[in-house]
């Protein structure tokens, strides 16, 4: 199988119009929105790069597996007592390293687009929003872990 940075990518099935976004800009959003908001951001720039289907499912199951991997950590930490920083600390870790991981899917076709010399598109308004959401949703599964147990 060849290599993807030597795929055609111009006219392959990705919508010229619609810039991708900076990998490196979308740990911000792992950072503060959470593995949720990471894994949205990477699977929608990994269509406007044009990463194959097969990668962009492998991109979910990351994002499955961080979401998993960031439940044990609250049930493992959270123990009710209001000191939550180690906990906060630790979710954030396990939210860089998935998208990471996820940005590392992202980057043969990103390597493509970069030879094309074509400029990235902001992250600004769909970053906040997405990190906004993503926050949200990470918090109600939480909270819903919380009952549950």
């Amino acid at each position: 199988m060849p290599d993807e940075l030597l795929r055609p990518t111009v006219g392959a099935g990705v919508n010229m119009s619609v810039r991708p976004w900076r990998l490196m800009s979308q740990t911000y959003v792992a950072f503060f929105g959470g593995v949720l908001a990471a894994t949205t951001v990477a699977y929608l720039n990994a269509g406007r790069l044009g990463v194959d289907a097969a990668k962009r499912r492998l991109i979910l199951l990351a994002g499955l597996a961080g979401l998993l991997v960031v439940i044990g950590v609250f049930v493992l930490l959270y123990d009710g007592s209001g000191d939550t920083s180690a906990l906060r600390v630790a979710i954030r870790v396990v939210a860089v390293l998935c998208c990471l991981v996820q940005l590392r899917l992202q980057r043969p076709m990103d390597r493509a687009f970069q030879l094309r010399g074509a400029d990235y598109g902001s992250l600004w308004g769909v970053g906040i929003a997405v990190t906004i959401g993503g926050a949200i949703a990470e918090v109600l599964i939480l909270l819903l872990v919380t009952v549950v147990l």
